[in-house]
């Protein structure tokens, strides 16, 4: 029955401290948050930075990509406007081959024709030959005897020998252009192979061209899609920017919060060393304070040597004894804020299990001895920049 009453006792003694005003906020707890924020705040600067660098290096492949592509539209023009005089040569050699096809037609045409009159000619002067050489003697004869004189003979005589001239030039004439005729289709069959070969030569390099021209055209595709991807990027890296530069913001404006709240807790910190302080003699401790310290020394120093779990300790009782704070060990450790196991649930959950370890009972029975082996100092937390503790025991400072 005494048991029940005190742990009822106890229980009203957490809930009247629960109740108390609070007049001291938590320096240690505040300058972790505060170390917290100033840490996010940089990691998110650090973030800002990368996120410019990167927006940077985007912005200058945007406009390597922008060169790169005004370049292959000014190469892809170009081939293209090969592409096109080479269609036009190409359609004009094929003109020049169908016309020199024509001309090699009409000229072996005129070269059989020229060979036909040439053979008809000779045949004609063979038979005349042959009429004159069998009846020559007659045909004299009768040029003779025909004649009305001698001028007349003579003029006969002549105009046999002038049409015999004659047809032997003509016949000349039909051999000279034979000749001619085959030559000029010699060179027509000479032009004609020239021109093919030309048409050859201009379809191999219309291929390259078309080839080349694909290969250019993949690479504009291709830088286009690379940019129009960059131009995403950049997009992205521009709203990622905006984003931690309003992070920033957010985190400049709770770390100015954290910083004015730290200085008023030091103004406190200040005020307790200089307040009143009680002998250990003048303190009543309740049932529960020995097992409910034993398990806060666990949740805050479990893992320290003996001598920083004594520590721990020590600033709890340092703030009973002084004017400042509660007077009791539940109304220190309940008080709002102050110690990070009592808002985040691991001293309910100690208590519940009971985590305290011997060493840790042997330090709370020291320091409700009256023992402490950190002065009067109120405060403890991890090493920081900008304080300097007048204590360092394991992993703690205590100021």
């Amino acid at each position: 029955m005494k048991l029940k009453q005190n742990m009822a006792a106890a229980m009203f003694l957490i809930l009247l401290a629960g109740a108390l005003p609070i007049s001291v906020y938590a320096t240690d707890e505040t300058r972790k948050q505060l170390e917290e924020a100033e840490q996010e705040r940089d990691k998110t600067k650090d973030q800002l930075d990368k996120t410019k660098d990167d927006l940077s290096n985007l912005n200058e492949q945007k406009d390597s990509l922008e060169g790169t592509l005004s370049d292959l539209n000014t190469e892809l023009s170009q081939i293209s406007n090969n592409l096109s005089e080479l269609e036009t040569k190409i359609a004009d050699t094929e003109t020049e081959i169908e016309e020199t096809n024509h001309k090699i037609e009409v000229a072996y045409q005129d070269l059989e024709a020229a060979k036909k009159v040439k053979e008809d000619l000779y045949e004609t002067m063979k038979k005349q030959i042959q009429f004159m050489y069998e009846k020559s003697e007659y045909l004299y004869l009768e040029m003779v005897f025909s004649s009305k004189n001698l001028g007349d003979l003579l003029n006969r005589n002549e105009y046999i020998e002038q049409l015999s001239a004659y047809e032997s030039k003509k016949l000349k004439e039909y051999a000279d252009t034979q000749a001619q005729i085959e030559e000029i289709a010699a060179q027509l069959e000479v032009d004609k192979a020239a021109l093919e070969k030309d048409m050859e030569e201009l379809d191999s390099y219309k291929a390259q061209v078309i080839a080349e021209q694909s290969q250019v055209s993949g690479l504009v595709s291709k830088a286009n899609k690379s940019l129009a991807d960059t131009a995403n990027q950049i997009s992205d890296a521009e709203a990622k920017a905006l984003a931690y530069e309003q992070e920033i913001k957010d985190q400049e404006k709770n770390i100015s919060t954290l910083q004015a709240k730290l200085e008023e807790e030091m103004r406190m910190a200040e005020l307790a060393q200089q307040s009143s302080w009680r002998d250990i003699s003048e303190v009543s401790f309740a049932e529960g304070d020995r097992y409910l310290l034993a398990n806060l020394i666990y949740c805050e120093a479990g893992a320290e040597p003996y001598n920083g779990q004594v520590a721990v300790g020590s600033v709890v009782m340092n703030r009973v004894l002084s004017s400042v704070y509660p007077n009791t060990i539940v109304g220190v450790i309940y008080q709002s804020g102050q110690f990070s196991p009592v808002a985040s649930g691991r001293l309910a959950l100690a208590l519940t299990e009971g985590r305290a370890t011997k060493s840790c009972y042997d330090a709370a029975d020291e320091v409700m001895s009256g023992t402490t082996n950190v002065g009067n100092c109120v405060y403890f937390r991890t090493p920081v920049d900008g304080i300097t503790p007048k204590y360092r025991i394991g992993g703690h400072i205590f100021y």
